[in-house]
């Protein structure tokens, strides 16, 4: 039987190929935070954010929306990094199409980065400015 053009074989399911993908995903966390410096920062403020929303003592609901929020970044980040490097690999000297495409990818970390800033603060804000006043 002839299989439909870009359609692979997968072969059947096994824990063990689970495991090395589970693997893999971390080997690319550990790579994006060891190569991209705003993945550190962005590393920094989710511990920051992790660290206040422990001592604010804030309701599971308020965690929903800066575990998102933090997701959201760290996604938009991964891509941005993939869809950069595959640019670079494809295409290593300057391209205005290029740089677009990066910096269209840059710019949608820049969204998330502010909507996560902004659930922060508005997720955060509260708390904190009762515990200090």
């Amino acid at each position: 039987m002839l299989k439909p053009p870009g359609k692979t074989t997968s072969s059947p399911f096994s824990p063990r190929a689970r495991l090395r993908s589970f693997l893999f995903a971390g080997r690319g966390l550990r790579w994006l935070v060891r190569d991209e410096h705003n993945a550190r920062l962005h590393l920094a403020a989710s511990l920051g954010v992790v660290v206040a929303g422990f001592w604010l003592e804030i309701s599971a609901a308020d965690w929903r929306w800066l575990v998102l929020a933090m997701a959201l970044v760290w996604l938009a980040e991964a891509f941005n990094t993939a869809v950069e490097g595959l640019c670079d690999r494809i295409h290593p000297e300057f391209d205005p199409a290029i740089g677009r495409i990066k910096d269209l990818g840059a710019g949608g970390v820049l969204v998330a980065s502010i909507a996560a800033a902004l659930i922060g603060v508005l997720t955060l804000g509260p708390p904190l400015l009762a515990r200090l006043f």
